[in-house]
């Protein structure tokens, strides 16, 4: 249980990070471009006794897998951009019902061979989408610009997360077979983060003309450690509970929803309208829904 509670303390704050960078000035789109590097290198210290970084160019999934580290680079630039503007909350809620995507190419593209969804599910898929849409919703009393901003970031951050996970799920059934290659595999995609990551910082320097600050390479770091973290200690997590993904990913998530909100709350003040409460409150709903099968079965 450790692993998995301190994978959501990571991931919220990967969040903090965002939320933090405005106070301090950082630039928020220097210090993910570069988080990656950092990841990488913490990849490279937590790998495996026997296994190591191998970048074969001959092999499909690698380039599939470099194409991934850019996914990774334009859904870490939407929520950062997203915690800003709409919140820790609402991007975390984004950020964690959008495993609904991957659970629906699963279903219905991959025809993986899982547990038959019941009513239940999909109800609870059904309902992990509109809680997406009520807990972004604004009123237009901010500005065109605000109001828009509040609902098509973490729009976005449903989306890009959604399919880069779908694409994961894919890479793993079609390419990965082996589970003792992850933490490899997941390093030749962190790796294509940092080819994109670097090309732009570069565009950013040069096109746009900003300056260089060593406080950005600083706050890479403390984003890139969590980054890493959060997602080996969920690999950790799953092995420790037999691998059973539709009981972590489920509590990971809630845990992330709920850990995050009284964040936000108590630290940042954050507040959501009744509308947005009724969001976050049919976001639990529906991802209990989700794998309420695999949860009874294990208490």
């Amino acid at each position: 249980m450790i692993y998995l509670l301190s994978s959501i303390l990571f991931s919220v704050l990967l969040l903090v990070n965002f939320r933090l960078f405005p106070k301090f000035g950082i630039n928020t789109l220097h210090a993910i471009s570069l988080n990656y590097i950092v990841c990488f290198a913490t990849g490279m210290l937590l790998m495996p006794k026997g296994q190591s970084f191998d970048l074969d160019l001959s092999q499909n999934w690698t380039w599939f897998c470099l194409a991934l580290g850019v996914g990774f680079i334009i859904t870490f630039v939407l929520s950062g951009l997203s915690t800003q503007k709409a919140g820790i909350t609402v991007t975390s809620l984004a950020n964690n019902v959008s495993l609904v995507i991957p659970v629906l190419v699963s279903l219905l593209l991959l025809e993986t061979k899982g547990k038959a969804f019941d009513t239940f599910n999909y109800l609870g898929l059904l309902l992990a989408i509109c809680a997406v849409g009520l807990a972004t919703y604004q009123k237009p009393d901010g500005g065109l610009k605000n109001s828009l901003s509040s609902w098509y970031l973490p729009l976005g951050v449903f989306l890009m997360y959604g399919i880069t996970n779908a694409a994961i799920n894919y890479l793993n059934l079609e390419f990965i077979p082996n589970p003792e290659l992850t933490i490899p595999v997941t390093l030749v995609m962190v790796f294509g983060a940092v080819i994109a990551g670097v090309l732009l910082l570069s565009f950013s320097l040069i096109k746009n003309k900003e300056k260089w600050e060593w406080k950005n390479a600083l706050a890479a770091v403390t984003l890139g450690v969590p980054n890493f973290l959060s997602f080996y200690l969920i690999f950790l997590a799953l092995s420790s509970f037999g691998n059973s993904g539709a009981f972590v990913y489920p509590i990971y998530n809630i845990g992330v929803i709920v850990f995050s909100a009284a964040v936000a709350a108590i630290f940042f003040k954050e507040k959501l309208n009744q509308i947005n409460k009724l969001g976050f409150l049919l976001a639990i709903v529906a991802l209990f829904l989700i794998s309420y099968q695999e949860i009874s079965s294990i208490f």
